[in-house]
């Protein structure tokens, strides 16, 4: 049998990681900048981690949604507690996609309703409705299409403010990132966020802050949505959430009220799930790292505005995005098989950069001075 082709792949073999450094097959370090797509967020083989998830591989590894785990308690415990949600409820699933198919499920369920508007750039996945929301018709086959999706311009509020003047009492949600990923690095701002959720507060749709790639801590805030100083009405998450171990899951206000069998999930919210998350969060807080992230990440971008050759530098924290002109389209192949180092990209021509929240100054100070050399 052979693998179905669908990813182009550096050739390139990983096989050891520790931190933020990754080593080939021949034996070559790299500073990984990516972190497989912003899921390494305290650092490759971090040791708590390792320790955590053998511990309790050695006690039991999986049982399904049938009896107590709890893991998953302490879980939600944990998270309340460092994302400031502590009233908020949890459901735990496997995957960013997952979380928000659950996400517009349970809007739909709150109100009945059926539209749901999303924005231009935006990307919330593979499967049915998450693609169908996404700004990609590449990826969206026949059986995804539905009429239930409003595209809208990225930061556009008169837009949003017409669409629900229209149709407000069809909207059964809003759903955006905060910093879109694959969209290019693109922040939603401030008054953007506020306006969506005082327009959901008057129509009575709900507020979806997609957080599976911009959350858990990558800029600063746990989720980037709250530096607009609002809450959402659920937060999806995913990626940095288990360093690597699959597990999603979402953050749902207390106004949404559970019954037996609304959601569910075989592997969501297993043991070993729940072991890999817990150290997540426990790193997080004892080695202070959303502050590492911000500081960083602040320092990466003030440096990376300095290159008159940069067109423009978003983001924030460590979720950063650098877009070049055509000509220096050959800067991100030349970080990787000349300075070895990993980071991201987004079309056309934007380099991601989405390390573990724990980066030092001095790797950063490294993806500069190769950076540097690649644009002059």
């Amino acid at each position: 049998m052979n693998l179905y082709d669908v990813y182009p792949l550096n050739d390139i073999e990983i096989t050891k990681a520790s931190g933020s450094n990754v080593w080939d097959a021949n034996g070559q370090q790299y500073l990984d900048l990516y972190g497989g797509h912003a899921v390494i967020s305290i650092g490759h083989t971090n040791p708590h981690y390792v320790q955590r998830l053998t511990e309790q591989l050695n006690k039991v590894g999986f049982y399904s949604n049938s009896i107590k785990i709890p893991l998953q308690v302490q879980l939600a415990e944990k998270l309340g507690q460092v994302s400031g949600k502590t009233d908020y409820q949890l459901f735990l699933c496997n995957s960013g996609a997952e979380a928000n198919e659950n996400a517009l499920k349970l809007a739909s369920f709150y109100n009945g309703r059926k539209k749901v508007i999303a924005f231009k750039g935006a990307f919330h996945g593979r499967t049915s409705l998450a693609v169908a929301a996404t700004d990609n018709p590449k990826i969206v086959a026949p059986v995804n299409e539905t009429e239930n999706i409003i595209f809208l311009p990225h930061n556009d509020e008169q837009a949003l403010v017409d669409e629900f003047a229209k149709h407000g009492n069809e909207i059964a949600a809003v759903i955006l990132e905060g910093i879109q990923g694959v969209g290019g690095i693109r922040e939603a701002s401030k008054s953007f966020l506020q306006k969506i959720r005082s327009l959901c507060d008057e129509y009575n749709a709900v507020y979806i802050a997609d957080s599976v790639q911009c959350g858990y801590g990558r800029t600063g805030q746990f989720y980037s949505h709250d530096w607009a100083g609002v809450d959402a009405d659920i937060y999806t998450m995913a990626k940095g959430m288990g360093n690597g171990f699959p597990i999603a899951g979402i953050s749902i206000a207390p106004k949404f009220k559970p019954w037996h069998g609304q959601l569910g999930t075989t592997f969501g919210g297993n043991h070993l799930a729940c072991a890999a998350a817990l150290a997540v969060l426990e790193v997080i807080e004892k080695d202070n790292l959303m502050k590492n992230a911000e500081e960083v990440g602040a320092y990466l971008i003030e440096e990376l505005k300095k290159f008159e050759q940069v067109k423009e530098v978003r983001g924030r924290g460590l979720m950063i995005g650098i877009e070049l002109p055509e000509e220096l389209a050959h800067v991100k192949k030349e970080l990787l098989f000349k300075h070895f180092i990993f980071t991201g990209e987004a079309k056309p021509n934007v380099i991601r950069l989405l390390p573990a929240l724990n980066l030092t100054k001095k790797h950063a100070d490294t993806f500069l001075k190769a950076f540097g050399e690649l644009v002059k």
